[in-house]
């Protein structure tokens, strides 16, 4: 949905710089938001027999749909069936970690699963974090016609890459209308008289009032529930623990995705699952 997204904000962008290669566009040029996401939950819906279900089980896969618990080192527990293992796998994923904003926690907020359901366009939008999924989806919906604040924690739009390719990221987030404040380190949030969400910094000076707060401030991995200590597995808030060969604690039990992993990226993943896959059943 993501990328769906992206491609109709770069059509977006291009129709209005097209005057640079001499092509005259009349007029502003008008975002229709409910036919961008129509779209995208259109390209969604074709793609989703290939994660389904059925699909896996016409494959021979033995699907169970449900909370899944480790009972001890080789027997996992899910909807109420028993199911005894030589090997696992596991890849729970990970969740959009909440705003760090004090007060955030009883008001409602978007995250970069929740977003996609939108059917109309915030006028004016938060976005707390400014790492990929906060500047990419900032510069989305500032070029759909958002009024958008990319909130930063003073150590600048995607700090844990080069600094000359961030200052190049930068530049395009202010040319395409994002304001970039630095005061999200130490936010304070409440709900604003009128509607809508105030955001407020008074060490900073900032203090706005947004329609919308959409979260991309790092995520957390699903750990919770899987009775990993029955199975001999190490974890802590940042993730299952595994060597180098994507083993956890537990050598018959393996990892991989964002739930054991500091790349959280889907080509990050796909290639960990393909890893798991010769260590877990060949030599």
């Amino acid at each position: 949905p993501s990328k769906a997204l992206l491609a109709a904000a770069r059509a977006a962008a291009a129709v209005r710089g097209a005057g640079r290669f001499g092509v005259r566009v009349s007029g502003e040029v008008d975002v229709d938001f409910a036919a961008v996401m129509e779209r995208m939950r259109r390209l969604r819906a074709d793609i989703a027999p290939n994660d389904s279900a059925r699909r896996f089980r016409d494959l021979g896969v033995d699907v169970f749909l449900g909370q899944g618990s480790f009972l001890d080192a080789h027997t996992l527990e899910v909807g109420g069936a028993r199911l005894s293992f030589a090997k696992a796998v596991i890849a729970t994923g990970a969740r959009a970690a909440a705003p760090s904003a004090e007060g955030m926690d009883g008001l409602p907020y978007l995250t970069n699963e929740t977003v996609f359901a939108l059917t109309s366009l915030p006028r004016r939008l938060a976005v707390i974090g400014a790492g990929p999924i906060g500047c990419e989806l900032a510069q989305a919906f500032a070029r759909f016609g958002s009024e958008v604040l990319l909130f930063e924690s003073a150590r600048g739009v995607l700090p844990r890459e080069d600094r000359e390719a961030a200052a190049l990221v930068r530049a395009a987030l202010l040319k395409d209308g994002v304001k970039i404040l630095d005061c999200g380190k130490n936010l304070k949030a409440s709900a604003a008289e009128g509607g809508g969400i105030r955001l407020q910094s008074a060490g900073e000076g900032c203090d706005v009032v947004v329609d919308e707060v959409l979260a991309a401030a790092g995520r957390r991995p699903n750990v919770e529930g899987l009775g990993l200590e029955a199975a001999g597995v190490e974890y802590s808030d940042k993730g299952v623990r595994v060597d180098d060969r994507l083993r956890t604690t537990n050598p018959d039990i393996f990892a991989a995705g964002d739930v054991c992993s500091p790349y959280q990226f889907t080509h990050a993943a796909d290639f960990m699952a393909r890893t798991v896959l010769r260590n877990a059943l060949f030599r």
